[in-house]
């Protein structure tokens, strides 16, 4: 089970405590290998580094601080590997003593913020990493391509997992699991089986819904769209251009079928998670998610976005667990790469200690730690216990065909492809232009400035052919449907407007500014989007707000039972999702959740107001 509990979150918020001053840049990076980086992993992340309230494990102990940078789902595995590296030969080798501190950023992230040329995004510098451990060589391997291979050292692997498909146990019954051999090319013929379920005798559950992450951010996402490619052409190596291209509308086919995007895998986890605990099947959210084997383990021992386990912290199981689907036509490892930064703000201490934690996790001592966060060892003659059993969804023996990765120019031509062939959103935006918008951020803005700024940031996401509407709401307005909203733009194809939006969206900054319809707002919005819902596109309403509604005729229990009827079992069609941003410390937390969970939406968390930029850009990850 999921040993070994955390001390104190790894990614707290120390108050700033300059380390040095010496310019912290990173060295190296030009202005056309920066260029080079937004083409091949686009502008969106999910949010700078994790942090919290006090100093905690940042304190200075009188050792070397080496900060490690990884994924979610390592962060528990190094946290325990580093307090075994305490009593290692290797750091008893070390001059001086070293602490170790993962902090939880995600690959995608990190890759942008090594190669943004700037400081790493954290006010204290003795959170800035040592080491760096994305989740695959394909995130090195792209900093190395579009920056310098000297900033990224020289990474090796030193545990891994596959990448695989999360099916209810249930459902994978239905498809013949565990005895059946299940491909990629059986989802995709789920997909364009207009009977989706129906097709094997299971017609109460609708169609078939795939959930997978964006792959500018996400390393099951940037996986999953290889294994595509990998599949259509048949081939279990080598993989080329050509044959990215020629995958084109297979992957169109496939990703028909996926619900919505997203940064990671934890958040549409989390709330499969919080539907089958309160009674009600999973089928009508999601049929099958890409990820990671280590977190369909973790899922299924209660600890669904893999989050950083607190002392004392009780997981429960979930009710119906997940089992891998390991594709037939072979599965791509996150091979777990570590790697010593050539960023000019490590110190020679620094290098040296984080070059002997790393030659630990090569030792035996550190491989026998990893079987019991979910991680595969190297080492093969290290046994895997007991979580590696079909008890936890899982075949040890598996997966029979593993696919390599390919080189970094296939890589990015599937990304690039990928930007095309997603699946199409129509997406309707809806602020808050309340008096409470007024307030300042901190940054010399206030927080409509910050709304206003986010928004226009992330309207570079959409296709041309994305449909896109923008309302604006509060009381004393009397355009827009239903009274006290203001119509920005209609929901149409964006085509060649996105200028005249962006100049649209600045007029909010004179607009008139009173009370928080926000009940009534979103109702609106719903019927709005109801009306104009089709199949086959990623139908979804985004609403910022920074406080409790004031003004609304309807109640929130109203709301919730307005917006929450297609989301019963099976679902429908087109169902409409909210994806509600709650900005500021005042805003409804609790309403806001609650309207994201009706529709099988996501809320995000703006508590601190000057990031709103950032979380604009994870929201819109979504479509």
């Amino acid at each position: 089970m999921m040993a070994g509990t955390r001390r104190t979150l790894a990614g707290s918020d120390p108050s700033p405590s300059p380390r040095r001053g010496v310019s912290a840049r990173i060295g190296g990076v030009s202005a056309l290998a920066v260029t080079a980086l937004i083409v091949l992993t686009g502008c969106f992340g999910s949010d700078a580094p994790q942090q919290a309230d006090d100093g905690g494990d940042f304190a200075d102990d009188g050792c070397t601080n080496v900060v490690v940078a990884t994924s979610s789902e390592k962060v528990n595995m190094l946290d325990a590997l580093a307090d075994a590296f305490k009593e290692s030969p290797q750091h008893k080798a070390l001059d001086t003593c070293a602490t170790v501190h993962p902090i939880n950023v995600s690959s995608g992230d990190a890759t942008r913020y090594l190669t943004s040329g700037e400081d790493w995004p954290d006010e204290n510098t003795r959170r800035w990493p040592t080491l760096w451990s994305p989740a695959s060589t394909v995130w090195t391997d792209r900093v190395a391509a579009a920056a310098s291979p000297s900033l990224v050292g020289e990474p090796e692997s030193f545990t891994h997992t596959p990448v695989v498909f999360g099916v209810p146990e249930t459902m994978a019954k239905a498809l013949g699991w565990p005895s059946a051999e299940i491909g990629i090319s059986d989802f995709a013929n789920l997909c364009a089986d207009p009977a989706g379920w129906g097709s094997v005798g299971k017609s109460l559950w609708g169609s078939f819904k795939i959930s997978k992450t964006n792959p500018n951010t996400s390393t099951t996402g940037l996986s999953a769209i290889l294994m595509q490619s990998y599949e259509a052409s048949g081939k279990s190596a080598d993989l080329t251009t050509d044959d990215v291209a020629a995958a084109a509308d297979f992957s169109r086919l496939f990703e028909e079928c996926v619900i919505h995007y997203g940064d990671t895998t934890g958040k549409v986890l989390k709330r499969l998670y919080d539907q089958t605990q309160k009674g009600s099947n999973g089928s009508g959210y999601v049929s099958a998610i890409a990820i990671e084997e280590t977190s369909l383990l973790n899922y299924n021992q209660g600890n669904p976005d893999s989050h950083t386990v607190q002392p004392g912290e009780k997981l429960t199981a979930p009710k119906e667990k997940l089992v891998a689907i390991y594709p037939a036509g072979g599965s791509m490892w996150s091979d777990n790469p570590i790697t010593v930064l050539g960023a000019d703000w490590v110190t020679d201490a620094q290098r040296e200690a984080g070059l002997a934690f790393a030659a630990f996790l090569k030792t035996e001592a550190a491989q026998k730690i990893l079987p019991d966060y979910g991680f595969r060892p190297l080492d093969d003659s290290v046994p895997l216990g007991k979580l590696f059993t079909e008890k936890y969804g899982v075949d040890p023996a598996q997966p029979a065909v593993s696919l390599p990765k390919p080189d970094v120019d296939v890589v990015s031509a599937a990304i690039d492809q990928w930007t095309q062939i997603r699946k199409p959103s129509s997406v309707l935006e809806v602020i808050d232009i309340s008096g409470s918008m007024d307030e300042p951020i901190g940054d010399g803005r206030s927080k409509l400035d910050g709304a206003i700024e986010g928004a226009q940031t992330t309207l570079g996401h959409f296709r041309r052919s994305d449909e896109v509407g923008v309302w604006a709401f509060t009381t004393g307005l009397d355009s827009g449907p239903g009274g006290n909203i203001a119509t920005l733009r209609d929901i149409a194809p964006l085509g060649s407007d996105l200028e005249s939006l962006q100049s649209s969206l600045d007029d909010l900054r004179f607009s008139n500014r009173q009370g928080t319809p926000l009940y009534d707002a979103i109702a609106a919005a719903y019927d709005e989007m109801k009306q104009r819902a089709e199949p086959g596109r990623i139908n979804a309403i985004v609403v910022l707000s920074d406080g409790q509604d004031t003004d609304s005729q309807m109640s929130l229990d109203s709301l919730i039972t307005k917006i929450g009827k297609a989301s019963r079992e099976g679902g429908d069609a087109a169902p409409v999702r909210i994806f509600p941003i709650a900005y500021g410390e005042g805003a409804d937390t609790t309403a806001l959740q609650r309207i994201a969970e009706a529709t099988g939406g996501q809320w995000f968390d703006a508590s601190d107001p000057a990031k709103i930029d950032l979380v604009f850009a994870s929201v819109i990850n979504n479509f």
